[in-house]
C-alpha cells in the first residue's frame, strides 16, 4: 500500500494524545466522585451493569478518526478486480511431435479438447485470438468474442514438420498488439524482407511505404493488464528466430506470456514414416520465456493436468490486479464504526 498525500499521516500522532487525554479526563471524574458511606447503597446502583462498557463507544469513535485520517492521506493498493476487457491469444503447438501418444490418445488430441474446454470456461468478455504454429506460424482465428469461430479454428489445425516456437509467439505478440511497431516480417522471413519496391527495384530514398513503425519506449515488466499470451509447445525449437528473442520484446511491452510444457519426458512417436523418434518437451525455455515476460510456466504430462491448469488461467483472466484508491472503503469503515458507536451508546449507556 501507499499514499499519495503520506504527510497527512502526520495527523495520526493526535490519536495516541486523544486517547491520552481521556483516560486523564477519566481518572479525573474518579477522583472527583462523591464517596458513599457504604458499598451497599453503591452496589443497586451498579447492578447489571459492566464497567468496560462505557469505553466501547469511545473506542469506537477513536477507530473512526483513524480511519478518517488514513483516508485523508489517499492511500492506494493492488486489488484484484473483474476484468471489464482482456484479449487473449493462444500460441498453439502443431508440430508432428503432438503426435506422441505419451498423452492418449495423441498430445494433439488431448491438447485440443484441453483448449476446446477452456475457451468455453472463459468470461464473456474475454476476446481470443488463435496462432498455431510448426516450422512457421500462421493466424489460425482473428481476435473475436466468438466462441464458435475459435473453437472451428482448433478444429481446423493440421499438424506439420519443425517447430519456429520463436514465430509463434512473435506472431501472438503482433496479434494482440498490432499497433506495437513489432517487426514481424523481417524478424521471420530476415531483414531484406520489404526492401524493394513491388517492381523489384530498390526502394526511392526517402520513401516511406515500408518505414519500420517507431517502436514505444520499454515499459514495466507485466505492467500490461488488457492482454496475455498463452503458449503451449511439446518440442524443442528447430527453426525460426529464438524464442528468447521474441519473450524480450514481449517483456518489453508490458505483456505477460504464460507457458505450458505438454508431454511426458519419454514421449516418442511410433512408426511415423517408417521411423520412430523421441519427442522431448524443452521445458527449459518455455520457463525462461514465462520468467523473462513475468508469466507463470506449467507443466503438463496428462489430460487432466493440462485441463488443470487452463482452469487456473480461466480464473486468473477473469480478475485483474489494479493499483486502485481505497479511501472510499476507509471512509465506509469510520462510517459504520460511528453509527456503531451511537447504537451502543443508545443500547448500553441510557439513563433510567
Amino acid at each position: 500500500m501507499h499514499f499519495v498525500w503520506p504527510e497527512a499521516l502526520w495527523t495520526l500522532l493526535m490519536l495516541p494524545l486523544l486517547w491520552a487525554a481521556y483516560v486523564w479526563m477519566i481518572k479525573r471524574q474518579r477522583a472527583q466522585a462523591l464517596r458513599f458511606p457504604s458499598l451497599m447503597l453503591l452496589r443497586p446502583a451498579l447492578q447489571g451493569q459492566r464497567a468496560w462498557r462505557r469505553h466501547v463507544p469511545p473506542l469506537l469513535l477513536w477507530l473512526a478518526l483513524a480511519c478518517s485520517l488514513l483516508g485523508l492521506a489517499r492511500p492506494h493498493a493492488r486489488i484484484a478486480l473483474p476484468s471489464d476487457y482482456m484479449t487473449l491469444v493462444m500460441a498453439l503447438d502443431v508440430s508432428r511431435s503432438m503426435l506422441a501418444q505419451d498423452v492418449p490418445p495423441s498430445r494433439i488430441e488431448a491438447a485440443k479438447d484441453a483448449a476446446k474446454a477452456f475457451l468455453r470456461e472463459l468470461p464473456a468478455q474475454v476476446r481470443v485470438g488463435i496462432v498455431s504454429f510448426a516450422g512457421s506460424a500462421q493466424l489460425a482465428q482473428q481476435v473475436t468474442d466468438q466462441r464458435e469461430d475459435l473453437l472451428a479454428a482448433i478444429d481446423r489445425f493440421e499438424l506439420q514438420r519443425g517447430t519456429a516456437t520463436g514465430s509463434g509467439l512473435l506472431l501472438a505478440l503482433s496479434t494482440l498488439m498490432p499497433d506495437a511497431g513489432i517487426q514481424l516480417e523481417s524478424a521471420l522471413y530476415g531483414s531484406s524482407f520489404g526492401s524493394y519496391g513491388t517492381q523489384g527495384g530498390a526502394r526511392p530514398l526517402g520513401s516511406t511505404a515500408n518505414a519500420a513503425p517507431s517502436k514505444p519506449a520499454p515499459v514495466p515488466v507485466g505492467s500490461y493488464t488488457s492482454g496475455a499470451i498463452i503458449l503451449l509447445s511439446d518440442g524443442r525449437r528447430t527453426t525460426g528466430p529464438d524464442p528468447m528473442d521474441a519473450a524480450r520484446q514481449a517483456a518489453d511491452l508490458g505483456v505477460r506470456v504464460h507457458t505450458v510444457a505438454f508431454g511426458t519426458p519419454d514421449g516418442f512417436i511410433p512408426g511415423m514414416e517408417g521411423y520412430s523418434f523421441f519427442a522431448r518437451v524443452d521445458e527449459e525455455t518455455l520457463q525462461a520465456v514465462a520468467k523473462a515476460t513475468g508469466g507463470e510456466f506449467f507443466r503438463a504430462q496428462n489430460a487432466q493436468d493440462l485441463a488443470n491448469i487452463y482452469a487456473k488461467l480461466s480464473s486468473r483472466v477473469a480478475v485483474e490486479t489494479r493499483d486502485t484508491e481505497v479511501s472510499v472503503l476507509m471512509g465506509l469503515a469510520a462510517l459504520l464504526l460511528v453509527v456503531s458507536s451511537l447504537g451502543l451508546s443508545m443500547v448500553w449507556l441510557r439513563r433510567g
